[in-house]
């Protein structure tokens, strides 16, 4: 996915079929967080006050949980870690005027089980199904 560390694998399986975990780091946690208001947020027109078109609202609220993604991947390969298992997101109030959004795991260490045909550097790019 863009933005995201090439060098770490994310799901929300607890394992990576066609990879062993050899070594388990610790949670990693990524934080995006944001204004309630839909103005600042770009959910809302500045200029006449109505909402904005529904693709527009989608990609905005995909953004938030990209950036939180992005941030525990990026914790993940700081400590050492090429992949995350058992990610999952969550929300909740800081403030009256603020919104966590949170995305969750368990950084690892996996290697493949048996040779894929996929240079390792290029496993995020595979296509679904491709590796294992």
């Amino acid at each position: 996915m863009p933005g995201y560390p090439a060098e770490v694998m994310v799901t929300t399986t607890e394992g990576l079929p066609g990879f062993r975990v050899d070594r388990v780091l610790g949670p990693v946690i990524g934080i995006a967080a944001r204004s309630f208001s839909p103005y600042s947020e770009g959910l809302k027109s500045l200029t006449d006050g109505h909402g904005v078109d529904p693709a527009h609202r989608i990609e905005v609220l995909m953004n938030y949980r990209a950036e939180a993604v992005e941030r525990m991947l990026a914790q993940a390969a700081r400590i050492g870690g090429n992949a995350v298992v058992g990610m999952r997101f969550d929300h909740r109030s800081v403030t009256e005027s603020w919104n966590e959004i949170c995305a969750y795991g368990t950084a690892v260490i996996a290697t493949p089980e048996r040779q894929t045909g996929i240079p390792r550097s290029r496993l995020n790019d595979a296509p679904a199904g491709s590796v294992g």
